[in-house]
């Protein structure tokens, strides 16, 4: 009879639990980060990631990747109600739990962007939620877009953020932002990051602020992150003017819904 010779083999979901468990025991976390609050205790860290119809699944899925190893048992995904939610590509996210059942008091409170951002800034329903939730949140987050959603709900209101390039100097202000021109941007307890790769800068950025410069270390190794572009072309400055319109076409629908939707939202 053969024997498995490997009869517990490593998964990444293995390496998630080991990350967090390190993170809890490790006697010297590293130096800590400017932090606007506590860093967490030994228990899990509680996250709520929004899910709604067209967003960006990368500004869900990275973060969760490496954040989902401070959060056993304690990371939701959240939508208006549990199921499948599509995003911007046409890939579903399943959403673990509705609006009604999200535990109220949360560590991080996430909300990533995308194509259907100009549309969550008009939902009351998100907006209540967001609302409700942010005012007993430690963090108050975002990547890319989302913090047009965040600022449509009041809650960026006189804090410095960043958001994608194409809405970041245009809408932010129409929301009360102070717009700021970097990859990740912590103030106080907003934390907010441009678009969609920054999500992962975001992350363990987030990551040290939780758990220390250690963990965050380990988590990057983990996940391999030492990026290295074939192109030179991730900021409208360095990719140029030609390049530059060009993405700004494909980004047009989405900069004008948005700005239509924060000047909708402004008081008259």
């Amino acid at each position: 009879m053969s024997m498995d010779p490997n009869p517990h083999p490593v998964t990444r979901r293995a390496i998630g639990a080991a990350l967090g468990a390190a993170g809890l025991l490790a006697a010297g976390p590293g130096r800590a980060l400017d932090a606007a609050g506590p860093a967490a205790g030994a228990r899990p860290v509680r996250i709520a990631m929004l899910l709604y119809p067209g967003m960006t699944a990368l500004d869900v899925v990275g973060p969760q990747a490496l954040l989902a190893g401070l959060a056993p048992g304690s990371l939701h995904l959240v939508a208006g109600t549990a199921g499948p939610v599509p995003s911007d590509t046409g890939i579903s996210l399943l959403a673990t739990t509705g609006f009604a059942d999200c535990p109220r008091d949360l560590d991080v409170l996430f909300v990533p962007g995308g194509d259907g951002t100009p549309a969550q800034m008009r939902d009351t329903a998100t907006l209540e939620f967001l609302r409700d939730r942010a005012g007993r949140a430690r963090w108050v987050t975002s990547v890319c877009t989302g913090s047009l959603i965040l600022g449509a709900a009041g809650l960026l209101t006189g804090y410095r953020a960043t958001s994608h390039w194409c809405v970041r100097e245009t809408v932010l202000p129409l929301l009360g932002a102070i717009p700021v021109d970097e990859r990740v941007v912590f103030d106080r307890n907003r934390v907010t990051a441009a678009g969609i790769s920054a999500g992962l800068d975001f992350a363990l950025a987030l990551a040290a602020r939780l758990r220390g410069d250690a963990y965050a270390r380990t988590a990057q190794l983990v996940a391999e992150y030492a990026p290295a572009p074939p192109f030179q072309a991730g900021t409208p400055a360095a990719a140029g003017p030609a390049v530059t319109r060009e993405a700004m076409a494909i980004l047009a629908d989405l900069a004008a819904g948005a700005r239509a939707a924060a000047e909708a939202a402004r008081p008259r």
